[in-house]
């Protein structure tokens, strides 16, 4: 799959058919989009392309930060899994969004992108003011010489879920599985294993302390995951659980993601963990001390291995 960060990097290909829109999470509602059009560029002989925006419009239209269900780079992954055969991103900035349609679709979408079809759901609008929808599209497709696809609504409709669900579902109910239901796969994030204070393994619960690779990415709510890790590219899949919170019971005040990996003692320190999120075991809670902290932990192990089990 072809990518292109910013109008500069665009190489112009007059057989694009193309949709337009964010697209974070790329949930089972885009996924229904996304292989609508790919069906429509293979049929007419073209190229599928995906036209997306960053940083996410609502952080920059001031409706504050948005967290991010997929990063750019996930969301590449994803749209090339799908067979997308070209993903552009453009830089969202306020003057981007007064930007009127007419000129959005001419003087990018026609001008650089080389657009020959749009493929567009039945009730979106974009543009300054949302006004582009397909009837205005239409009228600059009879001028600039493209057509237009209009999604059916039961397309759309057998696939009703929306990207602010599921963020709900992972940060205020950590319902990853639900999540993942709406997803179309688990929910995922990515970091980089640095130094923490090594008391997991003075317990028997060797930890691998996580910063996150992205600032704006969602993070689920505090607790005790059931977890899938992957170490770099490596094609295997280690088992896991994972703690998110402050640790109570020693007295911690900031936030931390914390993954115990099954059957390894591998040195994991500045590797690259890619987390997958598979179930909610428990609420973080203090303990009365450490004795009673190892049986918990002892517990949640056993119940997020039978967990991973429900996935062989």
């Amino acid at each position: 799959m072809k990518r292109a960060f910013g109008l500069e990097a665009i190489e112009r290909e007059d057989d694009s058919f193309v949709t337009v829109g964010t697209f974070d999470g790329v949930h089972i509602g885009h996924q229904a989009i996304l292989r609508y059009l790919v069906k429509r560029a293979a049929a007419g002989d073209g190229q599928s392309v995906v036209v997306s925006f960053d940083p996410h419009p609502r952080t920059v239209l001031g409706e504050g930060a948005v967290p991010l269900l997929t990063t750019i780079e996930e969301r590449a992954n994803i749209l090339k899994s799908l067979g997308v055969d070209r993903f552009i991103v453009l830089p969202f900035t306020r003057e981007f969004a007064a930007l009127p349609p007419e000129a959005f679709v001419e003087q990018i979408l026609v001008d650089k992108v080389g657009l020959q079809e749009i493929v567009i759901g039945y009730d979106h609008g974009f543009g300054r003011g949302r006004r582009g929808d397909s009837a205005l599209l239409e009228t600059l497709g009879d001028r600039f010489g493209f057509s237009v696809d209009v999604i059916p609504a039961q397309v759309l409709e057998a696939h009703v879920v929306s990207s602010t669900e599921i963020r709900r579902l992972l940060m205020s109910e950590g319902d990853v599985a639900r999540a993942a239901e709406m997803l179309g796969r688990s929910y995922e994030l990515s970091g980089t294993v640095i130094h923490g204070d090594a008391r997991g393994k003075t317990i028997g619960f060797p930890t691998a302390n996580i910063q996150v690779q992205h600032v704006s990415k969602a993070i689920p709510l505090r607790g005790v995951y059931a977890v899938r890790a992957q170490v770099d590219d490596e094609a295997e899949m280690l088992g896991g659980m994972m703690n998110i919170g402050i640790r109570p019971t020693f007295e911690g005040t900031e936030r931390r993601l914390e993954v115990h990996l099954f059957n390894t003692d591998r040195d994991l320190y500045d590797r690259q963990l890619r987390i997958e999120f598979v179930e909610r075991i428990r609420d973080e809670r203090k303990f009365d001390g450490i004795e009673a902290l190892k049986q918990q932990l002892s517990e949640d192990r056993s119940r997020c291995k039978r967990a991973l089990e429900t996935l062989s």
